[in-house]
């Protein structure tokens, strides 16, 4: 779908008070009881949205995916049709020109990002969401892949691209903290090679949700989880300890580090033997690479941006980039 298509559905009032949310990928509708999301008509290196067929093999990825956890969320995908009269979804008639994802529509107050702001979450809370992502975790499919210690590389490594915009905006002690973080990645990643090695084979390499963040859930008596990543099965792919490390440093990032030990605390307190000291520090190490990746997001946005916006990303490229230092000065010292 495009911007210009989305229009034209909200000007026909077929939504009952329809709001929009946009993403760089998607579109969403919320009516009053129902949401309905739309792939944007793109492609880049890592997506492929670019033609009918392959927006709508995605939409039933998404529906099939976010079902692992979150049923009754996700009511499955329905056609976007356009006649003489105009466009319609979820309709009988008019050619077929898109497909859509028909969701349930959540309270907005009960999405855990806003709960945060308003110190809503509770010890409570944490303990049935940890519950509810370690039962997931012990569910879904074990991944064999090998090791590819290159990939981690680049990935963590990437963070160089923006390293000379950080430079000529911020100053050279944060280019010389981003170099610093790469050089002690890279020997992190050299140094405990076997770790990585075991953990596949002890089978924490899970298809997990991927993208999962505070803005990811919603906080009722059950946690519901949903927007698993769909569109590149490699970004769902990882450690266990990779996919909460995000969750954690989410929370951290905000200053919710109590929150924060409480949920490692819940998750492993059935097996507490499975986060010992080697984990707790490859946990911090996959911390630290999901603040890195944070960084660099916020400066791309920067580069674009102006005026009080660039600021607002700016300070954001510093939040994290601290939070990743910090990370990586913690773990490196102790495993030698």
């Amino acid at each position: 779908m495009n911007r210009e298509q989305i229009d034209i559905l909200l000007k026909a009032g077929r939504f009952p008070h329809p709001s929009l949310i946009e993403t760089h990928i998607s579109y969403v509708i919320l009516g009053n009881s129902l949401a309905y999301k739309f792939k944007k008509e793109i492609k880049y290196s890592f997506l492929d949205f670019s033609t009918l067929k392959k927006r709508k093999f995605y939409c039933e990825r998404e529906v099939l995916l976010n079902n692992r956890f979150s049923k009754g969320v996700y009511l499955g995908v329905v056609a976007v049709r356009q006649d003489k009269k105009g466009i319609t979804v979820d309709g009988p008639e008019g050619k077929i020109i898109d497909y859509a994802v028909k969701m349930k529509r959540l309270k907005s107050s009960n999405q855990m990002h806003r709960m945060l702001e308003k110190k809503q979450v509770t010890r409570a809370h944490i303990q049935a969401l940890a519950s509810t992502i370690r039962r997931f975790h012990l569910h879904t499919d074990v991944i064999r892949a090998p090791f590819r210690p290159r990939t981690f590389s680049s990935r963590f490594n990437d963070l160089l691209s923006v390293s000379g915009f950080v430079k000529s905006v911020l100053g050279s002690s944060w280019d010389e903290l981003i170099k610093n973080a790469v050089r002690l990645s890279d020997r992190f990643l050299k140094l405990h090679h076997d770790l990585f090695i075991k953990r596949i084979k002890m089978g924490f390499i899970r298809d997990c949700h991927g993208d999962l963040h505070s803005r990811n859930i919603f906080l009722y008596r059950k946690p519901i989880l949903f927007d698993c990543i769909e569109f590149n099965d490699d970004f769902r792919k990882m450690d266990v300890l990779d996919e909460i490390a995000f969750f954690c440093m989410d929370l951290e990032a905000e200053g919710f580090y109590l929150l924060s030990k409480a949920f490692t605390d819940d998750y492993f307190h059935k097996d507490p033997g499975a986060f010992g000291p080697r984990e707790q520090m490859l946990f911090t190490y996959y911390k630290s690479y999901r603040a890195n990746v944070r960084a660099k997001v916020n400066a791309l946005r920067a580069m674009k941006a102006e005026g009080a916006q660039r600021k607002k990303y700016l300070d954001e490229v510093k939040k994290y980039l601290k939070l990743m230092d910090g990370y990586l000065e913690t773990p490196i010292p102790k495993f030698q």
